[in-house]
């Protein structure tokens, strides 16, 4: 049995800030699972025994290299997604989470291509299919 595929699996979603304004997206690569070449906020998937709070920190650590300042539970949402011709579930705890900008770095460049930084008003062009909704529904909390 598939996590995701065969039964729901639980993800993570992060929105990394610095306090000003400023958020981070990361561009996946082609070693990515999907979603090659498109920006996307942070996710991991929650590990049997692990805490919510454990994989949201351990997650940023391993993808920016920083620790979580503080963080915010926005809400979750539902994920249906079609990955290889199957439907996949996730569903998504979603966190907006404060980091120090100044100790950020690319920890897993081999999933990603490229960080930068983007404000709401300047998103970039090629975003995870999932970034719309989230933005959607919370753009008022962001």
């Amino acid at each position: 049995m598939k996590v995701g595929y065969d039964y729901p699996g639980i993800t993570i979603v992060y929105f990394y800030h610095d306090g000003k304004g400023n958020f981070i997206m990361a561009k996946r690569s082609k070693n990515t699972r999907d979603e090659h070449n498109r920006w996307d906020i942070g996710a991991g998937g929650l590990e049997l025994g692990e805490t919510i709070d454990t994989t949201l920190r351990r997650e940023i650590k391993e993808e920016y290299c920083t620790d979580v300042l503080d963080y915010t539970y926005l809400g979750f949402r539902e994920l249906h997604r079609t990955h290889k011709d199957k439907k996949t579930h996730w569903i998504g705890l979603d966190f907006k989470v404060l980091i120090n900008p100044k100790k950020v770095a690319n920890g897993e460049p081999h999933k990603f291509d490229q960080i930068a930084w983007f404000t709401l008003s300047k998103v970039p062009n090629r975003v995870h299919s999932q970034f719309p909704g989230f933005l959607e529904k919370y753009k008022d909390k962001l």
